[in-house]
């Protein structure tokens, strides 16, 4: 077995996994929570594999569905939308950046009820209104449609949700 020097820890050396060892991490590291191609195949090329082995393992994962990137997109958007309660535009453009296909983007996305994201959206100008300090209404109103656009929401319906509620 080979040892390499990590790029981010040049002090410590790690082993070269053969490809039957790097398939069986592998498909730990995909049973432990939902991952991107690219993430695991970065992941591969830290266990020392080659451009051939990274992609062979690669195959096999999706093969025996280990990895599916439409399932990663719907829990991605629906975790990031339940728990966070992160906007549509966020997730899209952390979907985006994880470099899915506009299909499984399109499939997480639809994970996303109106009802539910509209009430999110109006408990977090709630709960952010009710924290202000700020007397001026102007000032208040460009401060909570400022944290919802940055939450992932787009303006138009921030403003419209302030409008009514202010």
């Amino acid at each position: 077995m080979r040892t390499f020097l990590c790029p981010m820890d040049s002090e410590k050396p790690r082993k070269t996994l053969s490809e039957s060892e790097a398939r069986l991490k592998a498909a730990n590291f995909c049973a432990y929570q939902e991952r991107t191609q690219q993430e695991v195949r970065d992941k591969l090329y830290e266990y020392g594999l080659h451009r051939d082995s990274v992609e062979e393992v690669l195959s096999w994962l999706i093969t025996e569905n280990y990895i599916n990137e439409e399932r990663f997109a719907k829990a991605f958007a629906g975790g990031k939308f339940r728990i966070k309660k992160w906007g549509r535009v966020r997730i899209l453009r952390e979907l985006k950046q994880k470099g899915l296909s506009d299909y499984c983007i399109q499939k997480g996305m639809a994970e996303i009820e109106e009802e539910q994201y509209q009430q999110h959206l109006r408990e977090w100008l709630e709960k952010k209104n009710a924290e202000l300090k700020e007397k001026d209404l102007f000032i208040r109103k460009r401060k909570l449609a400022q944290f919802a656009i940055y939450k992932g929401y787009k303006p138009e319906e921030v403003w419209a949700k302030l409008n009514t509620l202010l």
